[in-house]
């Protein structure tokens, strides 16, 4: 069962992020934690209503369930991520980096939804 680690986090936020890594004027190592706690959440959140979807429910209605928490994360981030890299123009802004952070906070509540139907399915049989 594969799950979260340390390695899989941190290759996911680069993935996403390297560009604000490069240009974060304050504080690289502030927005790496900002952003690796945000996707512990996500996963968290993930598996916290993977529960709904080992019992049957589709996917897209367990994230209906999830949305306002969802939200929160996917605001934090970008409220995150603007402030740490406010002074270059360059960089997704606005509703580009909004997406981005959307985009980082749906793969991580996936990733942790799928690990927690197979941990229900394990706990369960």
């Amino acid at each position: 069962m594969s799950g979260i680690s340390l390695e899989k986090l941190y290759k996911e936020m680069m993935r996403y992020f390297q560009p604000l890594m490069f240009y974060s004027t304050k504080n690289n190592r502030s927005v790496e934690e900002g952003c690796l706690d945000i996707a512990v959440e996500a996963f968290l959140l993930g598996a916290k209503y993977s529960r709904f979807g080992y019992y049957g429910e589709q996917e897209e209605k367990v994230r209906a369930r999830s949305e306002k928490e969802g939200k929160k994360l996917v605001s934090a981030l970008f409220d995150y991520l603007s402030f740490w890299t406010e002074d270059h123009y360059e960089l997704p802004t606005g509703d580009g980096l909004y997406m981005l952070c959307e985009a980082y906070v749906d793969d991580w509540w996936i990733e942790g939804f799928r690990f927690g139907k197979k941990r229900y399915g394990l706990k369960l049989s």
